[in-house]
């Protein structure tokens, strides 16, 4: 079925299930009790709700009920374990390791800590986006206290050495801290086997609503302990008070609970209608993949079509078509992608570049609107550029 305009920009954001709607619905207006309220039966039922869905998303990365902690977004979440870590431990060192390509929440964070009096060294990665795991080991010193690494990248899907690099960690006794959300829903995650310390997570980006999010606080083994940077009730174990927003929680954790249970036949999907896409704008010819293609998440592909400018592309088919340049968060920056940059392209060939992300609605009749629009689009624009 062919929806206009076709919506390719799942890395941004999703669409709301409507599974995921119809177990919010009642808590809107029937069930509207707040979990802090103890002494009835509204704020009872608000309390296993949130209980409920703490479980559903604990299950999707192989973590206790008790070490997800609910927060506004992924932004808070990485504020939360940066910071929170930094003060903590700030009398063991004040040492952090991160990554070039990170999200703009977290190396804006670590350049927060840097004005705090802290020092951070940002990890250069190679063509593919991935770190070198010989140059991360070297970068530890005494004082360092805390990994940042994401699962898997927003721009290019590419997903680093997850296990290898916690491995790193554990060796010399340093936090690991990880930003999955891109990665949680669409491959395994396990905090276990991976190894994983601290681990953000966003709803909006399973098919869940907007405006909460997750931070996964490893109880064991070791044992992390953050300070909180949110002042109030004492809500979530002290870690973020503040009332929870108890159909958001609901809805982020029927989206875990789908995500879990489908994630096999969703990534199924997003290959074959990914690769179907791909190979289509290669057979264009200067035509690049950036990123890896052999460690990358299953639906998303980031492609810098040569001799064309990529905001031109978009101008040409926007109201049809909804792709992206790069990060949303970004997407008002007339700078090349700093992502792509740091994987060494030109600035020319960074800006014409256009992000791919495909979703659990997505469906092949827009993937072939989008491969005829898209491969005209970057014909005729390639004309015009000759004459």
């Amino acid at each position: 079925m062919l929806n206009l305009p076709v919506y390719l920009d799942n890395n941004a954001t999703t669409a709301c299930d409507e599974r995921v709607v119809e177990a919010m619905s009642p808590y809107f207006t029937r069930y509207f009790g707040n979990a802090a309220s103890r002494t009835h039966a509204f704020g009872w039922q608000a309390e296993e709700a949130v209980n409920l869905a703490r479980e559903q998303v604990a299950r999707l990365i192989g973590a206790e009920p008790t070490e997800i902690i609910f927060t506004s977004g992924a932004t808070e979440s990485d504020n939360l374990a940066i910071k929170g870590v930094f003060e903590m431990y700030r009398a063991k060192g004040n040492h952090i390791i991160t990554v070039a390509t990170e999200h703009k929440a977290v190396l804006d964070t670590c350049m927060h800590i840097e004005k705090e009096g802290g020092e951070v060294t940002y990890l250069p990665v190679n063509a593919e986006g991935i770190i070198d795991l010989h140059q991360l080991e070297a970068a530890i010193k005494p004082t360092t206290i805390l990994i940042a690494v994401m699962y898997a990248n927003n721009e290019t899907g590419s997903i680093q050495p997850i296990k290898e690099i916690s491995i790193i960690a554990r060796k010399h006794a340093v936090i690991f801290f990880s930003d999955a959300v891109q990665a949680a829903g669409k491959i395994n995650i396990d905090v276990n086997k991976d190894g994983i310390d601290l681990l953000s997570l966003s709803a909006h980006k399973m098919y869940g609503p907007k405006g909460v999010g997750a931070l996964y606080i490893r109880r064991k083994n070791p044992r992390v302990k953050l300070t909180a940077q949110m002042e109030g009730g004492g809500h979530e174990k002290g870690m973020r008070s503040g009332t929870l927003n108890i159909p958001g929680i609901v809805g982020f954790g029927k989206a875990a609970e789908l995500a879990f249970d489908e994630i096999e036949q969703d990534n199924k999907r997003f290959n074959n209608l990914r690769n179907k896409l791909e190979n289509a704008f290669l057979k264009l010819g200067e035509v690049k993949v950036n990123g890896s293609t052999k460690h990358r998440l299953p639906n998303v592909t980031n492609l810098s079509f040569k001799f064309t400018e990529s905001e031109g592309l978009m101008m040409s088919f926007n109201k049809d078509i909804a792709v992206s340049s790069g990060s949303a968060c970004t997407s008002a920056s007339v700078e090349p992608s700093y992502v792509l940059k740091a994987l060494g392209l030109t600035d020319d060939l960074a800006r014409a570049s256009l992000r791919f992300s495909l979703g659990r609605f997505t469906t092949e009749e827009e993937i072939d609107y989008a491969i005829e629009q898209v491969n005209q689009t970057v014909r005729t624009a390639r004309k015009v550029l000759s004459t």
